[in-house]
């Protein structure tokens, strides 16, 4: 189940509407089912990248079993692109952190997903 977390200083008019469309995106560029996800488009009043407050993006992908140096390359550029078209992010204005806790250290259902594999 993977965790996709954005925090932005750009401006979007439909957090919402965004994040529906930022999900079904994710499920494309990750190659997992949309229904696995966990989305969140965090707004912020101020965020300073390369020191300036230009629009900027921080994003967080946490996620089991897929991420790998090749896969995060290619992860990294359809994110990175994504923001682009639709916020106006420049790739150089955002930073993107790919971690894949292992399965003891990831909890759904009051669980594991280790124990939910086993």
């Amino acid at each position: 189940m993977p965790s996709i977390q954005l925090k932005t200083n750009a401006s979007i008019a439909d957090v919402t509407a965004f994040a529906l469309e930022f999900s079904k995106e994710s499920s494309r560029i990750l190659d997992k089912a949309e229904s696995s996800l966990v989305v969140s488009v965090l707004p912020v009043p101020a965020m300073v990248i390369n020191g300036t407050a230009e629009p900027a993006f921080q994003l967080f992908v946490v996620s089991l079993g897929n991420l790998s140096p090749s896969n995060n390359e290619k992860f990294s550029k359809g994110f990175s692109d994504f923001l682009n078209r639709t916020l106006g992010v420049p790739n150089d204005r955002g930073l993107i952190v790919f971690l894949d806790p292992g399965m003891d250290n990831m909890g759904f259902m009051g669980t594991t997903a280790a124990v939910l594999a086993a």
